[in-house]
């Protein structure tokens, strides 16, 4: 199982790199819009209302791109990737190095997973 880790670590890579630079620059803002701004009363809450909320998710760039779809794809995909490869380099440092082919193979699944089900619900909008 290790051995197919290796040979898809560059993919791995490649997702945890766009898990953190969507969990850094997008993640971030929404947190200090949802969390303090609107709550400071210097957003209006109105900003956020289902029917805006709906209808950014479901814009599409010259009628051929379903960008809200994909800007809502890659805030749920992205940070699971980043999460599972920092939660198997966290074990790997506190001594787990032998049980990371399987740790490493369930953590990666868990996210595959998560990613197809966070696909289908963006779809199903």
């Amino acid at each position: 199982m290790r051995a197919l880790l290796l040979k898809i670590e560059p993919i791995i890579w490649l997702l945890f790199g766009q898990g953190i630079l969507i969990g850094t620059m997008l993640l971030t803002g929404w947190v200090l819009v949802v969390g303090l701004l609107i709550p400071m009363g210097m957003v209006d809450a109105s900003a956020l209302s289902w029917d805006r909320a709906h209808g950014l998710a479901t814009s599409w760039l010259f009628g051929v791109i379903p960008v809200g779809q994909l800007l809502l794809a890659a805030l749920l995909v992205l940070p699971l990737w980043k999460g599972a490869h920092h939660v198997r380099s966290l074990l790997i440092d506190f001594g787990g190095a032998e049980r990371d082919g399987a740790v490493g193979s369930l953590l990666y699944g868990v996210a595959a997973v998560g990613s197809v089900l966070a696909i289908l619900a963006v779809v199903g909008l």
